[in-house]
C-alpha cells in the first residue's frame, strides 16, 4: 500500500527516499547537458535572478529584522563591537565625552 501524506497517497517520485530522488535527478541533469538542451545561466541572467530573489526576501520585514538581530549578536560575541566601543571611549567620544560635557554645564 502507498504511503499517506495529508490524506493523499504518495506514489512514484514522492514515495522514494531522498537519496534515490537525488540520483535520478542527477542522471536527468547529466543527460540534458550531454544532449545540449540544459539551460546554463549567463552572468547577466544569474545577476538578475539573484537581485530578484534578494528583493523578494527583503519584503519580509520580520525576516530581515531577525537576520539583523543575529548579525548584531554574532558581532558582539566576537568582540569587535566591544573593541570599537573601547577605542571610542579612549578617544574621548561616546558616553565618557557626554558625561564630561554635562558635568561642565552645571
Amino acid at each position: 500500500m502507498a504511503k499517506m501524506r495529508r490524506g493523499r497517497s504518495v506514489r512514484g517520485f514522492a514515495a522514494m527516499d531522498s537519496d534515490t530522488q537525488r540520483e535520478i535527478a542527477s542522471l536527468g541533469g547529466k543527460a540534458a547537458h550531454a544532449e545540449g538542451t540544459a539551460h546554463e545561466f549567463t552572468p547577466q541572467e544569474a545577476s538578475a535572478a539573484g537581485r530578484k530573489g534578494g528583493q523578494m526576501v527583503s519584503k519580509d520585514r520580520k525576516h530581515m529584522a531577525e537576520i539583523g538581530r543575529i548579525g548584531g549578536l554574532n558581532r558582539s560575541r566576537s568582540g569587535r563591537a566591544t573593541a570599537t566601543r573601547t577605542r571610542t571611549m579612549k578617544a574621548g567620544g561616546g558616553r565618557a565625552q557626554a558625561k564630561k560635557s554635562r558635568a561642565g554645564r552645571s
